[in-house]
């Protein structure tokens, strides 16, 4: 699977050649700690005077550093993916074999910072259900008016918590539909390539 790079992107990455091989190794360091700890100005401005640039030109380019590596990393795109992907670039041999080296170098530790940053969701734990038929009421003596009571019980971070919720018979119908519809969505290979380019 190959990158898909934005010309915006591609603009970003095209300070990279202008620079020394051990500057690109330094971005590359700077993007790493950029994912573990945030951005810092001060290290841009540094980086913009050494190299007699402007500081945006610095950002931009471990910042388009940085979403090369973790897009990589995220996809576990294979090596010759990842030099096919670059290789629009235009870069050299040299800087090109220097990106490799640096997606092999670091993917792993990419995937565990971005596996950490991802929202812990709630988690199916238990269900209870109930259904309720009114016959009748005060003005009405024939009627037949059912709902369905659910409780659901998540886990979430170790906590449990409830959810009550309550419907009737025609919108849980439908909700069960749409529910095996995506069901069967996930069957299909298109479905089933995203899930495993995503794990």
């Amino acid at each position: 699977m190959l990158l898909d790079l934005s010309e915006e992107h591609k603009e970003h990455l095209a300070f990279l050649p202008q620079v020394d091989s051990s500057v690109v190794a330094e971005f590359g360091r700077i993007a790493v700690e950029f994912l573990r700890r945030g951005s810092n100005p001060k290290i841009y401005d540094g980086a913009a005077r050494k190299l007699n640039v402007s500081r945006d030109t610095v950002q931009h380019g471990v910042e388009g550093l940085t979403y090369l590596l973790t897009e990589s990393s995220k996809l576990m795109i294979s090596e010759l993916d990842f030099q096919d992907s670059i290789f629009v670039l235009g870069f050299s041999e040299e800087l090109n074999k220097l990106l490799l080296q640096l997606y092999l170098d670091n993917r792993k530790e990419i995937r565990t910072i971005l596996s950490e940053l991802a929202p812990d969701f709630p988690s199916y734990h238990s269900l209870e259900w109930r259904l309720d038929v009114q016959l009748a009421s005060r003005s009405l003596r024939q009627q037949i008016k059912p709902s369905v009571t659910i409780k659901l019980h998540l886990n979430q971070n170790g906590d449990r918590n409830t959810q009550v919720l309550q419907t009737d018979p025609a919108t849980l119908l439908h909700l069960v539909q749409q529910l095996e519809q995506a069901l069967e969505e996930m069957k299909t290979n298109h479905c089933r390539r995203v899930v495993r380019n995503i794990k």
